[in-house]
């Protein structure tokens, strides 16, 4: 009989994603005891194992680059007995990720087509993996996008959480689309206390090509503050997605530092940015035996690292107390001393937020109409 599925992935379905998707760049071996090389014996795993990996990989939005890598070291002859499975859930992956894009690149070309700017944020960070949601970030006042999505894709909004109103953000399911659409508006952050970076976003997009489409994307600075603003002052947990993508730019030489630091000293989380990038850095270590190639400056700055944090249920969490509260400390002070009164009361709320969601993840096992 097989076995149930449990609630959340072991943490050897973490382990061994992580060995296989942070080996060092240029393919030499690990220098770490911890992570040795990927053999055939290492992909001796029985069906129920692979469904746990699987599990895993969904969750942290690395089942493209997972299944991608465990199929191409398997290899088609005489391949094991989850080949089969593995290939079939990469395909059935492919297919929702192309019909995802497609629905995109619809929905951003209605916009620039009309003279508005519509920038994809967070969604297209973990290529060519996609998450379970698609987020958008815009300018263009709240009912002039609800009339828009509702018009010409017979969108319905979805009922709005807390956190939505405070963050400003609407989701939008449209038929046909298994992910809604996240749309943010005008403001960052998980109270919409961010309004400055928010404003200039999109004067520092790129252009990048996925699946065939051309996207509007956040600059790489204005990524990873995105991304520090999600994991480490809103979900307090970091995916493995995360990881691979931050060590993915940072390997590639394409963090502009001083740049970065500018912005998130003005978004009053540079220590929060350089904290997770130093979360990174020490995980990445495990597997390469190496750290990232992180300038003084971050170093210095970060509160603490990857030894603080630790594994529960499908994530790899941050502490609460004192850790994370002594950024989301920092941000406020920083707020306030702009005088934004206004977003400081935003941002006082988040507290309260963040224990109530918190309660609701550990009693049902999900945030949501909280966050």
């Amino acid at each position: 009989m097989t076995r149930r599925a449990p609630d959340f992935p072991p943490l050897e379905s973490l382990m061994f994603l992580s060995r296989l998707l942070l080996e060092p760049a240029n393919g030499v071996a690990p220098v770490s005891q911890a992570a040795p090389p990927l053999d055939a014996e290492a992909l001796k795993f029985s069906p129920d194992e692979f469904a746990d990996i699987l599990a895993f990989a969904h969750l942290n939005h690395v089942v493209v680059r997972g299944l991608e890598r465990l199929l191409t070291l398997a290899g088609e002859e005489n391949g094991p007995d989850w080949f089969q499975l593995a290939h079939g859930a990469l395909m059935s992956e492919k297919a929702r990720i192309a019909t995802a894009l497609t629905v995109l690149h619809d929905v951003c070309a209605t916009f620039e087509d009309r003279g508005y700017t519509l920038t994809v944020i967070k969604s297209l960070d973990h290529w060519p993996d996609l998450g379970s949601d698609l987020d958008l970030f815009t300018n263009v006042a709240p009912n002039e996008v609800s009339r828009l999505m509702a018009k010409c894709f017979n969108a319905r909004i979805a009922p709005r959480s807390w956190g939505d109103h405070l963050a400003n953000k609407w989701n939008f399911v449209l038929p046909g689309l298994s992910e809604p659409i996240e749309i943010h508006i005008g403001r960052l952050g998980q109270t919409g206390e961010q309004v400055a970076i928010a404003s200039s976003l999109d004067t520092r997009t790129r252009q990048v090509d996925a699946g065939g489409y051309k996207f509007r994307v956040a600059s790489i600075s204005d990524r990873l503050i995105i991304a520090t603003l999600q994991r480490m002052y809103r979900h307090f947990n970091i995916r493995l997605c995360d990881i691979v993508d931050t060590a993915t730019i940072a390997d590639a030489g394409l963090i502009d530092y001083a740049e970065l630091r500018l912005l998130a000293d003005s978004a009053g989380i540079w220590e929060g940015v350089a904290t997770y990038l130093a979360i990174v850095s020490d995980y990445v270590r495990t597997y390469r035996g190496t750290p990232l190639d992180l300038p003084r400056s971050v170093l210095d700055t970060a509160r603490f690292g990857g030894a603080e944090i630790y594994y529960d249920r499908g994530f790899l969490r941050v502490p609460l107390m004192p850790h994370s509260a002594g950024l989301y400390r920092s941000e406020l002070a920083r707020v306030l001393s702009r005088g934004e009164l206004q977003n400081g009361a935003r941002l006082s709320l988040l507290p309260l937020l963040g224990t109530v969601a918190v309660a609701a993840e550990r009693l049902t096992g999900s945030d949501k109409g909280i966050w």
